[in-house]
């Protein structure tokens, strides 16, 4: 089968096409007949080395659509040919077949291929901060950061889904704002300097990190969350003194859906399959902005590594 990979850690141009063999899948597995595989930040980390050196070859894609192709043994409630979005916790997806955990394998009841390939992980990860992690509540008010990515974009609509009072965003640029707007804000910042125009906030969500972690403790309410599921600023970790957030009533929460999917892979399920039924109803959509072929991955990342991506990128693979 085609796939990319790449077989040493680097910029966007390690990745290359290569001939695998079709992977079986195991006990409890399905083998996926690859229609289009999302592009995450995760994806891009991997390519970099946070995982490691690669042992061979190494092929990214954490999420994808497509057809059941095969069920390894003891999978129920799953049938060949049925169309499913998948979250691949061992990555994968970059090819035209890749192997899922049967548990995180979703029914497409009503969405489309194409959407699904964005899904199983942006959603279910958008989701999941939210209802998981910030412990969303109607009438919160929730800010945002990153808020013209696919998570981003999703995240806005989800919040309004479960009773978010007013939601507010950050970004990086005057046109990732104007971009960002459609998804519902009340309102988006420039992130530096966003805390002139926001206070006293329910709900932060942050993938940044560094200074930006930082500042956003500063916005809460009393017994406001900040949640945090990333760090795409690439900064060194913080160090925190907890006796300030009992001091001033703030919790700071996390979210990793790799971890998650090892401890409570049924609460990945549900949380995947609240998201999948917003996008099914129309409650919420899914922006892709870009659809490359497989063979393109190195100028998806190289868009998703120089900051200038907006909402979904797919690479279509068959």
């Amino acid at each position: 089968m085609l796939a990319v990979g790449f077989d040493v850690n680097g910029g966007p141009e390690v990745l290359r096409p290569v001939e695998l063999p079709v992977p079986e899948p195991g006990p409890g597995q399905v083998l996926i007949r690859v229609a289009y595989a999302g592009v995450n930040y995760g994806e891009m980390c991997h390519r970099l080395g946070d995982l490691g050196a690669p042992d061979g070859i190494d092929v990214p894609g954490y999420e994808v659509s497509g057809e059941v192709a095969a069920l390894g043994p003891g999978v129920t409630g799953l049938s060949c040919g049925d169309p499913v979005a998948a979250f691949l916790p061992d990555g994968g997806g970059y090819a035209e077949f890749a192997v899922a955990p049967a548990a995180f394998a979703y029914p497409l009841d009503g969405i489309s291929l194409r959407d699904g390939g964005g899904v199983a992980l942006s959603l279910t990860t958008a989701y999941g901060v939210l209802a998981g992690a910030a412990r969303l509540a109607a009438g919160d008010s929730v800010l945002i950061h990153a808020a013209a990515g696919g998570v981003g974009s999703a995240a806005a609509q989800i919040a309004r889904a479960l009773g978010a009072a007013a939601v507010h965003g950050t970004v990086s640029t005057a046109a990732k704002a104007v971009y960002a707007k459609r998804f519902g804000y009340d309102a988006v910042h420039i992130r530096d300097g966003f805390t002139a125009h926001v206070a006293e906030l329910d709900v932060v969500l942050d993938p940044i990190g560094g200074p930006t972690r930082l500042a956003s403790l500063s916005v809460l309410a009393p017994f406001g969350r900040l949640a945090v599921y990333g760090d795409a600023a690439r900064r060194p970790d913080l160090s925190l003194p907890v006796l300030p957030l009992r001091q001033q009533n703030r919790s700071l929460a996390g979210y990793d859906i790799a971890d998650l999917s090892r401890r409570a892979p049924t609460l990945v399920r549900a949380h995947a399959l609240a998201a999948l039924s917003l996008l099914a109803t129309g409650a919420i959509r899914l922006d892709i902005t870009a659809e490359l072929p497989l063979t393109s991955a190195p100028e998806a990342h190289e868009t998703l590594q120089s900051g200038l991506n907006l909402g979904k990128s797919l690479l279509r693979v068959s």
